[in-house]
């Protein structure tokens, strides 16, 4: 099993919900807005036997040239786009769900950015964000996924394809998912927003941002304890320094 970090860059995120981009060579986070929090946003690429997966989608920004940030970053790293295979969904706040598809200028219609995948999303994540209207959703970016025939909608918990777990934490969001990747006697651990940096789980830190704070550190501390004792590889998708965490 291959895992690929994408980072698209550091950003910091106050309570507009806007991901303004941050050189950590250059800028000063304390001259940045009260409260805003310095993030990486980091989609992963998980390269199995039979797989080429996409865990969370990042902030589907585009480079220079124009060319969608997750695309090219898995062209910097020899992977054709259109070879995904799967593209898991944890939740779908912008910041993770912005990639999920792309508006043609032309056509004025948005079609799937990893066309040759099947996107597995909670039914009740999806329904909870286009039925409210919330800050931290762009529903243009996928309410696609209500009638794709490219979707299979994932209930409470599971196993797909007899090698991939998930279940709905909750926590950060009300139907948040996170997931589990077996292969070869290697266990990797994506835990999204719940378990989004390394630092957070080694301390007893409730967040204000989550739904439930309080689920969200007891969840850190029962999966850092269940890693350590089955020597779990853990994915971040908003730390800083470390994206990938193993305790082999």
């Amino acid at each position: 099993m291959k895992i690929i970090p994408l980072s698209e860059g550091a950003f910091t995120v106050d309570k507009t919900k806007r991901f303004i981009p941050f050189d950590k060579g250059n800028d000063d986070l304390q001259q940045r807005s009260v409260g805003s929090l310095l993030v990486e946003i980091q989609p992963f690429c998980i390269v199995t036997a039979n797989d080429v997966i996409i865990i969370d989608t990042g902030l589907g920004f585009s480079n220079a040239e124009g060319t969608l940030q997750i695309h090219q970053n898995l062209l910097d790293n020899d992977i054709n786009p259109m070879d995904v295979t799967k593209v898991l969904l944890s939740h779908l706040h912008k910041d993770h769900s912005g990639g999920i598809s792309r508006e043609d200028k032309v056509l004025h219609q948005h079609f799937l950015n990893f066309p040759h995948a099947m996107y597995y999303v909670n039914r009740s994540e999806l329904d909870f964000a286009l039925a409210k209207e919330n800050s931290s959703y762009s529903t243009a970016d996928f309410d696609i996924l209500e009638n794709s025939d490219k979707v299979i909608f994932l209930e409470v918990s599971g196993i797909i394809d007899d090698y991939i777990r998930y279940e709905v934490s909750g926590g950060h969001s009300p139907f948040h998912q996170v997931f589990w990747i077996e292969e070869g006697g290697e266990k990797v651990f994506f835990g999204g927003d719940v378990a989004p940096q390394l630092q957070q789980m080694k301390s007893r830190f409730i967040a204000k941002y989550d739904f439930d704070g309080k689920k969200c550190m007891e969840l850190r501390q029962q999966w850092w304890q269940q890693g350590q004792q089955e020597n779990w590889t853990f994915l971040f998708y908003h730390d800083i320094r470390t994206p990938v965490f193993s305790f082999k």
